[in-house]
Formats: C-alpha cells, structure tokens, sequence
C-alpha cells in the first residue's frame, strides 16, 4: 500500500474478524529500537479515557480485544506484533490508532526498513505498508483499522513526529502533565530513588507505570516494606509482590480486586492520580534452610521426572504438564497462545485425544481450546523431546484434520528452534479451502524463557501459580526431561569439522549452510537462556546489506565459513554498554567471547585505563584489553595480569586518538556434538555466561556526554 490508501480487510480474506499487525524496522549497526502502542478512538478522533492507550506496561485489554505480543528479533532486525480482535472491539470505538516510538535523542531516520503488515487469524498476509524518507521523528502513526458500516477498513497514514510520544498522545486526547515535561533525572522526573531505566517515557506520558516493590517477610508481623522499584533483586526468604501504578485497566473477569494499600514513599508526580493495578507475585531465588536430615534427602516434586524411561513417556508427560499449567496460570496460557493468534478467554487443554483420519484414527500429543463469546479457537499440538525431529507427514495428517474440522492451528513443540525462512518440516496446503489453519512451531527452550520472566521478574497474580510455574520450570530443567533446548548440530556438524581440520572443505558445499542454520538457531537459545535469567531483552545480531534474503546472508556465511573456518555471531544485552561477539574458530578449535566500550567522553586517556582496571577487578586474569585508536586502528593490548600494575601499558605511543576498548576471553571449544559436558553446544553456553557475569556486568554503561559548567558571566 502507498501512504493514504486504504482497503476493507474483509475483502482481502474471510478471517479478517482477529488480524495481527506487525512492525519492523533494522538499522545498520544493528543498534535501535522502537516501542509499539494502540489507541482507541471514539468518534470524536480523541481516546475515551486513558485506558484507550496499550502501551509497554499497559499491554492487553481486559476484554482480549488488544493483546501487545511483544517483540522478536528477525534476520535483520526487529519485529513487534499486535493482536486485534475486531469483532469485539466496543461499539463507541470508532477507530485502532497503530503507532511506535522511540526512546529521547533516537529518531526514526536511524532506522531502516520501517515496515507495517497485516495477517489475518491463520497467518496468511492481507497487507503491507513501508514509511520511506524518515529523518528527525521520534513517533510514527503507522496506520489505523475503523469502522465502515459494519466492515473494517485499514488506512495506511505514515505520519511522524519530532515531539515524540508525547506529542502523539497529547493529539488523540492522552492527558499529559506540566511536570512530566521535564528530564526524568531533574525534578519532576523520575523521582529520587526510582532509576529512570524502570520508569521509561515516564517524562513524556502521564499513564506511564511507575513499580514498586512490597516486601512481605516471612515472619514478620505483617508490616511490608515499600519501596520505588529500581533492581529485581528479591531479599531472601521473601516473596517479591510487584504493584503496577499503571494506566486505568478494567479488572480481569475472575481475578482479585485492585490492591488499594498506599505507599509509604511518596509516588512521582506523573503516577500519583493513577490506581493502582493488580498485585503480582514472584518466588523467592532464595529459600530459607532446608528441614531435611541430610542431603540425600530431595524435595517431593509436582512433576517427577526421574522416572521417565523412554521417548514416548517423556513426550506424554511433557505436553500433559505443559497444557495442564497453561490452563491454570492464566498469564502464562496467554502469554504462549497469543503469539499464535489465540483470543483471551476460558482455556481447555487435552492430551491423546483420537481424531478420525482415514482408515486409522489419529492422535496428537494435545489440543486447546479457547472459549470466548461462544466461538471457539482450537489447536493441535504435536509434541517431540530429546533429539527427535518433526516428522512432516504427521505434521501433514494434522494440518489436514485442523483443516476438516474447522480448528484454527497446529502447533509444533520440540528442541528445535525455528528461524526466518527455514523450515522445520514440509507440508502442503490445499488452497481450494476458505478456512485456513496456520502452523506455528514453539521451542522448549522459548517455554522456559517465558516462564522464567514470569515467576522470576514480571510475576503472576497469586503464590499458588508462581509456585506451579516454579515447578513447571524445575520439571523442565531436570536431566531426564528431555525438554533441554537446542541439543544437536546435526549430521553436517562432524563433516563439516573434518573438512576444516584436512582442508577439504570447499565453497558451496551445502552442508557449511546447514551448520550455519544450526549455529544461528544455538544463538537464538543462548539468547532465550539469558534473557529469561536476566529478566531483559536478549537479541542476535543480524547484520546484513539491506534487502539481504535469509537465504542468502546463511550462504554468504557459509562461504566464509568454508575459507576461514570460523563461525560469528553478536548478541545485544540490554542495559550493556555494547554489544557482545561470538566467534567459533573451528579451525583452532578456540571460541573467542568480545564486547566494544566506547572511550569516555570526557577525562584523560589515563584516568581512563584505570577506571577500566577498577571496574574489571573481578575479571579473569587472562581477558585480553586492546586499545582501539581513530580511523579503525588498534593499539596496544594485554593481558589483565599484566595490565593490573601498569594500566598506562594500555596508551598508544604516538597522538593517536583512543576511541575505546575492545575487550576478549579465549578458551577452548568441544569437538563433539550431543549431550556431553565437553560438547560444542555446551561450550559456548558457558563461554557466553562466563563473559557475560565476570566481564560485561562489571562495566559501566558510558554516559551521555553533558554540558561543561562555566561560571557566571562567562561566555559558553
């Protein structure tokens, strides 16, 4: 579409009733980001109240009409999807404003491949929508769905804004206050005590959360601790009890009224007028002494999985847990159907329910089944663990039976991690059918991660589900649960290393793109892994020439795979300040972990060797500094041992100028593929932990360079 076109979306598919959006953009470094929001509109152009406005801490309607889905990285960049459930948005909402924002001094002209498409229920595409030429804005309506009649239509609008989402809300009737003009670090900001990084835009918009942390201690005589949210750290033998001052949201159907006990602190002035939204509860890391006799005691568990003898009872188990705790923790069961286009409402799951096929009947591992408003969404779920793959003619009996039957989806869950334009089985769709069901694969590492987040950082609504969570996750994590992740390089893995070792492997060589796709999908876990550990955004890296196909960016490294025998990767942390290198050099059978610091901004070279030393203190004594000079030049470089009682090693000889410091730990990598403690997989799982706790948390994030002091009278 061209900006101001517009097209009814019923014309363009008969399941346009629930449509998801999805925003993307990458930029060139790799670096950028932006955040997705929905407004309803009545009929004025103006929202109704502040509850109209979805943003990062208000994410869904009660009602299951918005749902953000969060964002995902893509092989080049970022993509950020909404759910709209059309046919039960309110009859005073005349229209769904879709927009992104980006964070203060970050505009959308740093970005690339600004991209808006729409899908309908089955995942079939109805619509694309490119905004070109983006310089200075901060904000960008993308589009917006309203009504005609009784029919939906979609209108392509591009429209940016240099006053960011502030100036965006204030339009469709947002109320903003005088205060929160203000820097978050000044008065009126944030307020002492609350990191600005917990309360984001918070200078901008009134409805923005503000988080604080109750602090019920066991034993206490009841009185909690309050205080403003500004670490995830939970005391120990506590349970951490998160409250939202958030934007209004109706309370959900069957949950516990709205948490009205005051703060002891006095909230800023941006969230004081805002009630308080639902308390949300977390387990504790750590538990207090354990009553048992000895350690040969173990704990009784909900799921036990040291009995578990063969693949078939480990994938039965597997998907009974799995469903049975989705359907108990609402939050989770949301959180993991929503990706796949599931409406919110009452969730039924079923494991080895027999379904006519033919001559022989078949039976998928689960279904669910959402109820909302009489209709219902239905999805089989085809289970695998351990190391067994899809089979595509199962997944093809299933597609076909969905299809027959009227139901929505096929899910596939296994230790297989998808990417963007490969596969993981084969089937065919017969197109004479006008209803469609759309497959979606979902990994067991992805199911951990989700439930790490929940029961570790963001919470759920009461103890109970935190503690059925909490075992869910142990349940997964045991040895014999066959639920592990990503195991396997696959039968290319050893060919491939041979080849490397005798010299014979040459470009073009099919099997270098088959590692290549195992090595991303290795990435893409690692990321799962510490995302979920840390409670922040963890992404891979693509960097591609734009317009790149995933295709063709996996056979460009594989040819440089094939000549220098090494494997990359980057991984962008959130709140680190850069971002970290992977390198797998199977030739030397080494596996080399980097991060990039920029220099200081202000200061002296000196002053800034040994911060630099001060902050790596704790480090590994062999992680190599070097210094990196202007004009992509390299200076010296050294070891911490050596570097520790002469940081000034680290200064370049001549005037050239130091724009920062590359930092990197070395080790050796495992030849052998599978489960084993020495294996690849497991090596640079390791390496990646080992830099990240002892390198890259001990660095300081660089600080905006500031405006010098000057005295007064005095000329700037």
């Amino acid at each position: 579409m061209v900006k101001g076109a517009n097209v009814a979306l019923s014309a363009l598919s008969e399941n346009a009733g629930s449509v998801i959006v999805s925003l993307s953009w990458s930029s060139p470094n790799g670096e950028g980001d932006a955040d997705v929001s929905v407004l309803l509109l009545g009929a004025n152009g103006k929202v109704r109240d502040n509850a109209d406005f979805f943003f990062y801490n208000n994410p869904a309607a009660a009602d299951g009409t918005v749902q953000l889905l969060g964002a995902t990285p893509t092989e080049n960049g970022t993509e950020d999807r909404i759910r709209l459930d059309l046919t039960a948005i309110p009859g005073d909402v005349d229209r769904v404003i879709v927009a992104a924002s980006r964070h203060r001094r970050a505009h959308f002209g740093e970005l690339e491949n600004i991209r808006l498409v729409v899908t309908d229920g089955s995942g079939d595409g109805l619509l694309g929508f490119s905004i070109d030429g983006a310089s200075t804005e901060s904000a960008f309506v993308f589009g917006e769905v309203y009504r005609r009649g009784d029919a939906w239509k979609f209108r392509a609008i591009g429209q940016g804004y240099d006053s960011g989402l502030a100036g965006l809300a204030t339009d469709y009737g947002i109320e903003i206050d005088e205060d929160d003009e203000q820097d978050g670090d000044g008065p009126g900001g944030a307020g002492e005590g609350v990191e600005a990084a917990e309360i984001p835009e918070v200078s901008e918009v009134a409805v923005v959360a503000v988080e604080t942390v109750v602090a019920d201690v066991s034993g206490a005589t009841g009185e909690a601790a309050v205080e403003a949210r500004a670490t995830t750290t939970v005391p120990a033998g506590a349970v951490e009890v998160a409250v939202s001052a958030s934007a209004t949201v109706p309370a959900q159907s069957g949950s516990e009224p709205a948490a009205t006990e005051p703060a002891s602190a006095p909230a800023p002035a941006a969230a004081r007028r805002l009630r308080t939204a639902k308390k949300k509860v977390t387990l504790p890391r750590a538990s207090k002494a354990s009553l048992a006799e000895n350690d040969t005691w173990r704990a009784a568990r909900l799921f036990p999985a040291s009995s578990l003898k063969s693949d078939r009872e480990r994938e039965m188990r597997a998907t009974s847990v799995l469903l049975a705790v989705m359907t108990q923790v609402p939050e989770f069961g949301r959180r993991l159907t929503a990706a796949f286009g599931a409406p919110t409402g009452r969730m039924e799951a079923f494991t080895e329910v027999s379904l006519p096929h033919g001559d022989s009947p078949k039976r998928p591992d689960g279904v669910i089944r959402v109820e909302r408003a009489g209709k219902l969404w239905t999805a089989l779920v085809e289970t695998k663990t351990n190391g067994n793959a899809l089979k595509d003619e199962q997944i093809q009996a299933y597609m076909d039976i969905a299809a027959r039957r009227g139901y929505e989806a096929v899910i596939t869950l296994s230790n297989d991690v998808a990417l963007e334009g490969s596969s993981l089985v084969e089937v065919k769709t017969d197109g004479r059918r006008k209803h469609k069901v759309a497959l979606w694969h979902l990994s067991w590492a992805e199911v951990t991660h989700q439930a790490q987040l929940l029961i570790r950082h963001e919470g759920v609504r009461n103890e109970a589900h935190a503690w059925l969570l909490q075992e869910l996750l142990h349940y997964l994590q045991h040895d014999n649960s066959g639920c592990h992740g990503f195991q396997n390089m696959g039968p290319a893995w050893v060919p491939v290393r041979n080849g490397i070792d005798e010299e014979t492997l040459t470009p073009g060589d099919p099997r270098s793109v088959q590692v290549v796709e195992s090595w991303e999908r290795l990435i893409r876990q690692v990321c799962l892994r510490l995302g979920g550990e840390l409670g922040a955004k963890v992404v891979p890296v693509q960097r591609a020439r734009r317009g790149t196909d995933p295709q063709s960016r996996r056979a460009e490294l594989a040819h440089r795979l094939c000549v220098d025998g090494q494997l990359r990767a980057e991984i962008r942390v959130e709140g680190a300040p850069g971002v970290l290198g992977v390198v797998a050099d199977l030739r030397m059978g080494r596996l080399r972990t980097s991060i990039e610091i920029p220099a200081p901004e202000q200061g002296y070279p000196l002053s800034w060797v040994k911060r630099l030393m001060r902050q790596l203190a704790e480090a590994p004594a062999d992680l190599h500094v070097q210094t990196l000079l202007e004009g992509d030049g390299v200076g010296p470089r050294g070891t911490l041992e050596k570097l520790r009682p002469e940081p000034g090693d680290l200064l370049p000889k001549g005037s050239e100028g130091i724009t920062g410091f590359r930092l990197s730990l070395s080790k050796s990598v495992g030849h052998t593929r599978g489960n084993a403690e020495t294996g690849f997989i497991r090596g640079v799982d390791a390496a990646v932990d080992v830099f990240h706790s002892h390198v890259v948390t001990r660095l300081e994030r660089p600080r905006p360079a500031q405006r010098r002091a000057t005295a007064p009278g005095t000329a700037a």
